[in-house]
């Protein structure tokens, strides 16, 4: 499988989109106009698929070629899962589930490290929100050790959508997080649990807090005042295996 397929044109970025194609980003000329381009527009935000303007000469490295009529895309390597599905097989499979939502978790790095140390702890799948989060790239499968090709990974159109989900098959909810006096090894999470995790700079969103049933803290004992989002991941999962073991 290659890491990262390239397509350029705007017809044939439309068919990907149509046939549903995973779309890790699209870039696009400043100023396209005509009907093709419009109706790519369109589905763009239909599908809130991340895009970004930027000059002629940076889609001539994308594409290689010179004929991309203002627009390249980027296809992710992986087959996203449907979340709902994926729901199911996890209860059907008899184990507590436990599952791993990440809340525009935005650096491909990190996540790559979070899907390594996610497989290594026995996740039954990872869920992201489509705008806003890393993509799944070629130095996001490097990070992760080849683990992206084995962790089933799901998108959502909002990360509360997945919330819903989960709580609705009786999946309690944790959001690591410094606005709580709750420590996170005195959580249970012998019970089916889904573990969020903020972005790097704001954390877990307020409306993400307010529908969760757990908020949860790692100690702290030197000056710095967080943890890598990566690192505080795995200290959660690590603390879920401690426990169930």
């Amino acid at each position: 499988m290659e890491e990262n397929t390239t397509i350029f044109g705007i017809r044939a970025i439309i068919e990907a989109i149509e046939s549903d194609a995973s779309l890790n980003k699209v870039y696009l000329q400043k100023g396209l106009r005509g009907d093709l381009f419009f109706q790519l527009d369109k589905l763009l935000k239909k599908n809130k698929i991340s895009t970004s303007v930027v000059p002629t000469e940076k889609l001539d490295r994308l594409s290689k070629h010179s004929n991309h009529q203002g627009a390249v895309a980027k296809i992710s390597p992986v087959d996203f899962h449907d979340l709902e599905a994926l729901i199911e097989s996890t209860l059907e499979s008899g184990k507590t589930p436990l599952f791993l939502l990440l809340d525009q978790v935005s650096d491909v790095r990190n996540f790559g490290a979070i899907i390594r140390t996610a497989e290594c702890t026995g996740v039954n799948g990872i869920i992201i929100q489509k705008s806003g989060s890393a993509p799944i790239n070629a130095e996001t499968i490097k990070t992760s050790a080849g683990a992206a090709f084995k962790m089933p990974i799901c998108k959502v159109d909002h990360i509360k959508d997945a919330m819903f989900q989960l709580q609705a098959a009786d999946i309690k909810l944790v959001a690591a997080t410094e606005k709580t006096e709750d420590n996170a090894f005195d959580i249970d999470f012998k019970q089916s649990m889904a573990i969020i995790m903020g972005s790097e700079h704001k954390g877990v969103s307020n409306s993400v807090l307010k529908m969760v049933d757990y908020k949860a803290k790692l100690p702290l004992l030197g000056e710095i005042e967080s943890l890598n989002v990566s690192v505080a991941c795995g200290v959660f999962l690590y603390e879920a295996v401690r426990q169930r073991q």
